[in-house]
């Protein structure tokens, strides 16, 4: 499963793609907003918002992939290791 992270803290970047190697996904994590962002997203199968250190743009570019590729969207409001394991559990659980 492919999994892209928008939002969250840059110190955990390394963190959440473990924590997502854990659970068989593989992750790009997106703490800033870069020029190219909305091409870098590519189709992935889950896309995790950290909906408390997002900014407005990257969400809405997120959830324009999202309906472009017909791609689930799972909000979380804390980007805390354990509220990312939280998301995994519930849709990665079949990997």
């Amino acid at each position: 499963m492919s999994v892209v992270i928008v939002g969250g803290n840059e110190c955990m970047e390394c963190k959440y793609k473990d924590i997502c190697k854990r659970h068989g996904c593989k992750a790009k994590v997106f703490t800033k907003m870069r020029g190219n962002f909305a091409d870098q997203i590519g189709s992935p199968d889950l896309i995790i918002l950290f909906t408390k250190t997002v900014s407005h743009k990257m969400a809405g570019c997120a959830k324009q992939a999202a309906d472009r590729f017909n791609t689930t969207v799972a909000h979380c409001h804390s980007s805390s290791s354990s509220a990312l394991e939280e998301v995994l559990k519930q849709y990665a659980s079949g990997n």
